[in-house]
């Protein structure tokens, strides 16, 4: 490649490092052309999976100012650019590579942490923001349901401790 063609691809790598919310990298050496097309197309339109020079995506990682992938960017790597639910992405990479035991995690970035391959593989067992809230949403609900039983119950009780004590009194006069 020609140094301002370089310079092009470092400069969209820097956008989707900037742009993405994770960045999950991955080793493709053995997969077939339509692997490939499948995994992209079970990682959805919000993610891009792409194949760089390790030298130009260490370049624009560091522009992007994400530090520490320089070792996880060595051999054939791929670049798993997610924006949005990173959790359900990584689900989707780690399920695709027990099928296909030629992809290998490599590594990732999130949040501000870059991950190695146990670590990428293990975001993949958090679960994601909508069953979590879910999970919130059910929580609330039952203890709503908890107060408005306890709060009912003592005006409940306080009405039957008084007609018994009524019909106590009527049976005693």
């Amino acid at each position: 490649m020609k140094r301002p063609e370089k310079e092009a691809v470092v400069a969209q790598l820097t956008a989707q490092f900037r742009d993405a919310d994770a960045v999950y990298l991955t080793e493709y050496r053995g997969l077939t052309v339509p692997q490939i097309s499948d995994l992209r197309e079970k990682l959805g339109r919000d993610t891009s999976y792409t194949v760089a020079k390790n030298t130009l995506a260490r370049i624009a990682a560091k522009e992007a100012g994400i530090e520490g992938l320089d070792e996880i960017l060595a051999g054939p790597t791929a670049i798993t650019f997610v924006k949005g639910d990173f959790i359900e992405a990584a689900k989707t990479i780690r399920d695709f590579a027990k099928e296909n035991k030629a992809l290998i995690i490599k590594g990732g970035y999130a949040d501000g942490t870059v991950y190695d391959a146990e670590g990428a593989t293990k975001l993949a067992d958090l679960k994601s923001r909508p069953q979590l809230l879910a999970e919130f949403a059910g929580d609330i609900k039952a203890t709503m349901s908890k107060a408005a039983y306890l709060f009912n119950a003592l005006p409940t009780k306080a009405v039957r401790t008084i007609d018994a004590l009524r019909e106590k009194q009527e049976k005693a006069a």
